[in-house]
């Protein structure tokens, strides 16, 4: 699989002094006296990382970590002090203002948390603006933007305005928005921290619904690890704007590179986290009449088979294939490792 992004060295210091600051920070200069010695706030401390081309890399941390500066430098919407944001070879920092509106309306498309949504446009309006900055004909463009109001769930609400649609609804509209645009790449910022927990919760399957057929690049900023772990095929942990562990989910769970990150995934129950393809042998294939998806969580494995009152299953790919089996045994012994 290929990058989509390769993000080499991102700093940001907030201030007028920034690029001299820069240089400072790398010879050791702590974010506290870059505050308080001269007045500058450290946003994003060199990061440097790869995102694969169909992946949902999921960038959390506390209020304060980074996270939501890190994502706004992707597209530009925060200038970066050093460093580098290639897409495909090509940098965004060194793009002039033209090149880099057209990357905006075309390349990346944005998911905000507070929904961003025009009050005076209806639902239909709304998500066919990405489409309108593009200059699609006003016919093409909402026959597109019906297409996604549809894929979202939200078919007959075309004629609504924001205030008459729920905090879910609103924020299906701004998704909808997003992917009408054929963006290759998603920048979701906090998107569903602002809803209900079970609302929450169907927006997380539909994006993981939406993404098996679309394969989007996607970078989804969260301060909730249960979310991170549902989502991210890899999860990327930011404290004071640095980065302390990049890596799966379960590689974060089980072995955290330090104590800050040991803090955040203490209380995690194991078998949420690991998968059934982390667990399973290749080398055993066939023998069962079950199958199990490779991403289904070992706890719901466990759940199955005994529901079945089988030891083992099949463990197949996204097309099908059998790739490997896994038992009752092996799932034990993983989640008690």
């Amino acid at each position: 699989m290929t990058n989509c992004l390769d993000i080499r060295n991102l700093t940001k210091i907030f201030g007028p002094r920034s690029t001299e600051l820069a240089k400072l920070l790398k010879a050791g200069l702590s974010k506290r006296d870059l505050n308080e010695k001269h007045g500058h706030i450290l946003g994003v401390n060199d990061i440097s990382l790869s995102v694969r081309a169909g992946e949902i890399l999921v960038v959390m941390g506390l209020s304060g970590s980074g996270k939501s500066t890190f994502v706004r430098l992707l597209n530009r919407l925060i200038e970066p002090t050093e460093g580098e944001v290639l897409c495909e070879g090509v940098d965004v920092t060194k793009l002039s203002a033209g090149d880099l509106r057209k990357f905006r309306q075309k390349r990346t498309a944005m998911v905000f948390q507070k929904f961003g949504l025009f009050p005076h446009r209806t639902v239909l309006e709304n998500a066919a603006y990405g489409l309108e900055l593009q200059g699609v004909p006003l016919d093409k463009r909402r026959r597109e933007a019906s297409t996604w109001i549809e894929r979202v769930g939200l078919s007959g609400s075309e004629n609504h305005y924001p205030n008459q649609l729920s905090g879910g609804m609103q924020q299906r509209v701004g998704l909808a928005r997003a992917l009408a645009t054929e963006a290759d790449i998603l920048l979701m910022d906090e998107a569903y921290s602002a809803l209900d927990p079970l609302i929450r919760v169907d927006m997380q399957d539909m994006l993981l619904a939406l993404q098996k057929d679309l394969k989007k690049t996607v970078i989804f900023i969260t301060h909730d690890l249960s979310e991170a772990l549902k989502l991210g095929h890899n999860i990327v942990v930011l404290r004071e704007g640095t980065v302390m562990q990049q890596g799966r989910g379960k590689d974060i769970v089980l072995n955290p590179a330090n104590d800050y990150v040991a803090k955040f995934v203490r209380d995690v129950n194991r078998a949420s986290v690991l998968r059934v393809g982390d667990v399973l042998d290749p080398m055993a294939l066939g023998g069962s009449r079950l199958k199990l998806a490779e991403d289904s969580t070992v706890y719901a494995a466990l759940k199955f088979m005994n529901t079945e009152q089988v030891s083992a299953a099949n463990v197949v790919d996204d097309t099908g294939r059998t790739i490997g089996t896994v038992s009752m045994n092996s799932i034990v012994a993983a989640i008690a490792t």
